[in-house]
């Protein structure tokens, strides 16, 4: 195993893809995978729209960002992955190409790890290749479902219904009223679908109404029954 790796193995075992191994277990799968490991610029493509990809990358440094093009050639954010992130896993086992592209938004370190190996154990049939394939299950599942929240809160009519349904399932997650979410105003403008002066108009309202606290990506919820009402109209 290449020992610039080595100092990479805390990001690689917080990944869903790695969660459990141990440094002799990704010693092992590594050893059998031999994977590349790539550094990009800032602005450089990772990945390119309409093309196919066979690797599975794990971001180890700074952070990419997932775009997708609408019919009149705006770019918008589909997602930010910074280091832990991983991508191509859903891609990768199937004959689609890519309906994104992924961009470097700053310098980064990323490592491509074929898909094929890890879907055939080698000859040697480490107990931790079994684990794998299950992390590789549960990588793919937490996926669907996050896209499965992204859809259901983009069928709700109303921006103040997404908004309060998106900043309750945070709080949910959080396990608290007082939050900060991974996205920009402009990241979660992307995310609602809708313009991000529309979502500064509609966040002042909401605070000025007494739903809410906001600075930059931190949020206070404070009416928290109102904001369920909300949800549903």
């Amino acid at each position: 195993m290449p020992a610039t790796l080595t100092p990479y193995y805390p990001i690689l075992q917080a990944t869903t893809l790695f969660q459990g191994f141990s440094n002799e277990e990704l010693d092992q799968v590594l050893a059998c995978f031999a994977p590349c490991l790539r550094r990009f610029s800032k602005g450089e493509l990772v990945l390119l729209s309409g093309f196919e990809t066979r690797d599975v990358g794990l971001v180890l440094e700074g952070w990419v960002e997932a775009l997708k093009n609408t019919p009149d050639g705006t770019s918008v954010s589909i997602t930010r992955m910074d280091p832990g992130g991983v991508f191509g896993d859903v891609l990768s086992g199937s004959s689609v190409k890519s309906p994104v592209t992924i961009a470097a938004r700053s310098d980064c370190v990323i490592l491509f790890v074929p898909y094929a190996k890890i879907l055939h154990p080698c000859a040697k049939m480490h107990a931790s290749h079994g684990r794998l394939m299950q992390n590789l299950v549960t990588t793919i599942s937490d996926k669907y479902f996050a896209l499965n929240r992204r859809v259901d809160l983009l069928i709700l009519k109303s921006l103040r219904a997404k908004l309060c349904a998106y900043l309750l399932d945070e709080a949910h997650r959080a396990g608290a009223d007082t939050f900060t979410i991974s996205l920009s105003r402009a990241g979660l403008a992307e995310y609602l679908n809708c313009e991000r002066s529309a979502l500064s108009r509609e966040l002042s309202r909401m605070q000025a109404e007494g739903l809410l606290e906001t600075y930059k990506s931190s949020f206070k919820l404070l009416n928290v029954p109102a904001m369920r009402a909300a949800c549903h109209r």
